[in-house]
């Protein structure tokens, strides 16, 4: 498992490399929160974009991990916490740049960002109640708005980038073999701004969204945790793991 980072041209790329599927363990969230704040605090960087390697973007927490030691929950929680706040609190523009699947913690990373960019073959999808938790609705509501986002929530079905994108969800959908460099394209541009302006500008939109991102997570975070401690999780999460249909009593 690794978070790599990479600098050049005022752009800090933030990678995710954990294969098989970029679900991030315990560890995995910390680490990835503390090199997010980490590049975002140098002053040769003055746009963070988010990407991954492999087949998605990012497949939310490691459930097997969770399902052999429930007791980190907690800490876990915490990890998703800090590492959507690290990309919401940035003090530069950052740029989520979307293939494959966003599934759960992924909607959590690209929601809090400053905008997305997907490749033509992304999904997006939160199917927390199909694995016996709750979550990143937050940051989903930032995407789609509010009625979407409780469809998507209540039904764990997936939307497609071109759905996302007439939504308003994301910036623009591009071929994947090009989205890199499109996004690297517009990040560069942005890095050749005033580093000072682009940080008052990151504070100020921050300051004046009507949407309390952080507050509203850990809101939603306490639900997560009475959730969790139920009959139903911890059969949603067995039936996840063994590949069968839920049976709830």
């Amino acid at each position: 498992m690794a978070i790599n980072v990479e600098i050049s041209d005022g752009v800090g790329e933030v990678i995710i490399d954990a294969p098989p599927v970029n679900a991030l363990d315990n560890a995995g969230w910390r680490e990835f929160a503390e090199k997010v704040q980490a590049v975002g605090l140098r002053d040769e960087v003055n746009c963070v974009v988010i990407r991954s390697e492999g087949r998605g973007f990012q497949a939310g927490v490691d459930v097997k991990e969770l399902a052999e030691n429930g007791d980190l929950i907690v800490d876990l929680n915490r990890g998703c916490y800090d590492s959507f706040a690290a990309v919401y609190d940035c003090p530069v523009p950052t740029i989520s740049a979307v293939h494959g699947y966003c599934i759960g913690g992924g909607i959590g990373i690209a929601g809090s960002s400053d905008f997305i960019i997907a490749s033509e073959d992304a999904t997006f999808s939160l199917p927390e109640i199909d694995r016996g938790a709750l979550g990143a609705a937050t940051h989903l509501m930032r995407m789609v708005g509010v009625q979407k986002a409780r469809r998507m929530l209540y039904t764990c079905e997936a939307i497609s980038a071109q759905e996302l994108h007439r939504l308003g969800g994301c910036e623009s959908v591009v071929p994947k073999d090009r989205l890199r460099d499109e996004v690297m394209k517009i990040a560069r541009a942005i890095a050749t701004k005033s580093p000072r302006a682009l940080r008052l500008g990151k504070f100020a939109l921050n300051g004046i969204e009507t949407l309390d991102v952080k507050k509203s997570y850990r809101y939603e975070q306490g639900f997560t945790l009475e959730l969790y401690t139920t009959k139903d999780s911890q059969e949603a999460r067995d039936a996840f793991l063994e590949k069968r249909d839920a049976k709830y009593e």
